[in-house]
């Protein structure tokens, strides 16, 4: 009877598209942005660094992920952040449109990332404040997405200790002082989603956690400062392998 209704809604009131507004077809009602959109966002695609993705530099090592935690072994990134897919990643975290968050993760589930199958996934986490002023962590409904996608668990593992300023405009120098030990280790119990949403079950010693791969999920890559400095904290309790993934990346040709 469910399913009725939702055609019947369908029909009588038509989806848009989140971000050109064009009308969703039938057959797309349960997306919420259309494949045109979707077409252009560009896939970050090899050759790269084997170990952040960043393009491959003219010379000598990567310089980005030089200075990264042991623990963070692999990132990989979906799409480049143009105007389109930056336009979705707005929708996610300043629209209110917490619902992108599976068109987003549809981009992410091909990813190449070795050690995934028996990881559990962990959001970057907010900072209190900035958690009260959104309503919702983007980086936990994009590991929520991925969740039902890979068929792996979302633990929230890591706390934020304070609330950071955005990072979009400062330099890479002061993205580095700006998040660090800005994580910590969550003290206590620790919930076990399932792909609903829901609590499955309670993690009552976090450190349980740490001894399997750990794949964190965060919104947008640049410098990697945040999800270094998150590693860092997993790899400070005893993580010996994380993994990272993200949608979006911004180009950082300082780096290149």
């Amino acid at each position: 009877m469910r399913s009725v209704h939702n055609a019947l809604d369908q029909l009588l009131l038509p989806a848009e598209c989140l971000l050109c507004r064009a009308l969703l077809s039938f057959r797309d009602c349960h997306r919420v942005v259309c494949d045109v959109c979707r077409h252009r966002w560009r896939p970050v695609r090899a050759p790269w660094c084997g170990r952040c993705a960043q393009p491959e530099p003219l010379f000598g090592r990567c310089r980005l992920c030089a200075d990264w935690p042991a623990a963070l072994v692999r990132a990989r990134t979906a799409v480049w952040l143009d105007a389109g897919a930056r336009d979705a990643v707005h929708a996610l975290k300043y629209g209110g449109l917490p619902r992108i968050a599976a068109d987003l993760a549809s981009a992410m589930v091909s990813l190449d990332l070795p050690g995934r199958e028996a990881a559990w996934l962990v959001p970057v986490p907010l900072g209190p404040g900035r958690l009260r002023e959104r309503g919702y962590n983007q980086s936990e409904r994009l590991a929520r997405a991925l969740s039902r996608r890979w068929n792996r668990p979302v633990v929230e593992l890591l706390v934020r200790t304070r609330d950071t300023v955005t990072q979009t405009a400062l330099t890479p120098e002061a993205r580095l002082a700006n998040v660090a030990g800005a994580f910590a280790l969550r003290i206590g119990d620790c919930g076990l989603r399932s792909d609903g949403g829901k609590f499955k079950s309670t993690i009552r010693n976090p450190q349980s956690a740490i001894e399997r791969p750990l794949v964190l999920v965060d919104d947008v890559l640049t410098t990697g400062a945040t999800l270094a400095e998150a590693a860092r904290a997993l790899e400070r309790a005893g993580a010996r392998t994380v993994l990272a993934v993200t949608f979006g990346r911004a180009v950082v040709p300082d780096f290149t």
